[in-house]
């Protein structure tokens, strides 16, 4: 779909200068002389470098939709997880540095969103809240106060995060996949 350089908006995919980019920020320009612009940060999504671009509102450029299909974790091996399609049970595979930090959180089943462009994956999206079992929490230091201090913790699956001090070993908890972050104490 064709959009004007003026349209381009953070988050919005294009096709430019052969490569596929993610729109970071914009920002509208009109200087005194000359004919407004929109400067646009561009982020490769194949290699992540970035790019600052001045479109002018005559200029085109093809908009992309990436396909999105939601996928179930089934395992790791050699540095790649696979997924299945719960419909057509087709599989898929790709590498961990595509699914990033929040890799270290997936687990059986989990029910993760892939976007695919041209039948190429790009990127893959975990659930934004995961239930783990604490198996190690350290004790609680006499004279903190509840409210302003954390202690660490390890995860079922040997990831650290800091947990207030009322969690102890063989608690379930939420936890944040993108910031890697304590959220609450789950419902059993």
């Amino acid at each position: 779909m064709k959009i004007n350089g003026n349209e381009i908006r953070p988050g919005n995919l294009i096709e430019h200068k052969g490569g596929l980019w993610r729109a970071v920020k914009c920002q509208a320009v009109k200087p005194g002389k000359g004919g407004a612009f929109n400067q646009v940060e561009l982020k490769d999504v194949r290699h992540g470098t970035k790019l600052n671009e001045r479109f002018r509102a005559s200029e085109t450029v093809e908009r992309v939709r990436l396909d999105q299909h939601e996928y179930s974790y089934l395992f790791t091996e050699n540095e790649q997880a696979t997924f299945m399609d719960s419909e057509t049970f087709e599989q898929i595979t790709v590498d961990l540095e595509l699914i990033g930090e929040p890799a270290v959180y997936l687990q059986d089943g989990m029910v993760v969103t892939i976007e695919s462009f041209e039948g190429e994956p790009l990127a893959v999206t975990l659930p934004e809240q995961v239930v783990f079992r604490i198996v190690e929490a350290d004790a609680v230091v006499k004279g903190q106060t509840q409210s302003s201090s954390y202690k660490p913790a390890v995860l079922e699956n040997g990831v650290r995060v800091l947990v207030p001090p009322h969690i102890e070993s063989g608690i379930r908890i939420v936890v944040n996949t993108v910031e890697g972050t304590y959220v609450e104490r789950a419902k059993d």
